[in-house]
């Protein structure tokens, strides 16, 4: 076989493992689930053991009451039939950082973390359910260590997940929490984690467009084009209301908010 006719099958073996297959799952060229798990485990633990302050994180024992909310809320989340590595990821780490800005962001294997300022700028329950399910479309469409293989390349993530190569460990944080803004999702990511979000919502009592009422929030503010850590890892937040809406229409689910008086309880729990 000659080298074009090798390099096309080997590319065609490659657009496969990329897909889905007959059952669902989720293929990374080079990285299975697993992996996502323990790369998502180092960036944990890096969060955690912080010492610079750039992750404050809101103390469960201080403040059980905001980690019931945010708790329940992922959870009803993350009922519905779409979620396939529910049992796989650590989801129920999900932790809240007390900080004035606009962000959310997932690791590989399901670590979510919520700022507080994302959370007060909300509207309703159903709004900050649906950041949350686009969160977690991003773990469970395995986004992260996808666009981690194109930027970074197969033999160093493999050192990260190894633990070999702490320095690119703490870029890799800090590109996921939108400091750096280096790891920015594509078009293609961004419509994909939408669309799921309103699929996991839609079997909810929330409403299934809710991710849309943060990105009408920050149009009706002309904040479209303003910098910051979530918006320079998302693309384009305001060209996104239309398709958001058009898929609650086309999967005929409620768009219709809950009452926000248990939304004011979680923010008035907040410090």
């Amino acid at each position: 076989m000659n080298r074009f006719k090798l390099g096309f099958v080997f590319g065609l073996f490659l657009l496969a493992l990329a897909c889905n297959n007959d059952d669902g799952e989720v293929f990374s060229p080079f990285f299975s689930w697993k992996d996502d798990v323990q790369l998502g485990h180092q960036v944990n633990d890096q969060i955690r053991n912080d010492t610079t302050g750039q992750f404050p994180i809101l103390d469960e024992d201080s403040f059980p009451e905001a980690y019931g909310h945010i708790r329940r809320i992922l959870n009803t989340v993350l009922e519905s039939s779409e979620i396939r590595y529910k049992d796989r990821f650590a989801y129920d780490s999900i932790k809240i950082i007390n900080d004035n800005v606009l962000n959310a962001f997932a690791t590989p294997g399901g670590y979510i973390y919520v700022y507080t300022g994302l959370i007060k700028y909300l509207d309703s329950e159903d709004h900050l359910a649906g950041v949350i399910g686009h969160e977690v479309a991003h773990a469970e469409r395995r986004h992260s260590i996808k666009q981690m293989e194109k930027q970074y390349g197969f033999a160093l993530i493999s050192a990260v997940i190894l633990g070999n190569d702490p320095s690119l460990l703490a870029e890799i944080v800090a590109s996921l929490a939108g400091t750096l803004g280096t790891l920015k999702f594509s078009r293609d990511n961004e419509a994909e984690s939408d669309d799921y979000s309103v699929r996991y919502l839609s079997s909810s009592d929330y409403a299934c467009n809710g991710a849309a009422g943060f990105f009408r929030k920050l149009e009706d503010e002309g904040r479209c084009n303003e910098s910051g850590e979530w918006l320079s890892t998302h693309p384009d937040p305001c060209n996104r209301v239309e398709a958001i809406d058009n898929k609650a229409g086309d999967l005929g689910c409620k768009t219709t908010d809950l009452d926000p008086g248990s939304y004011q309880d979680f923010i008035n729990s907040l410090p």
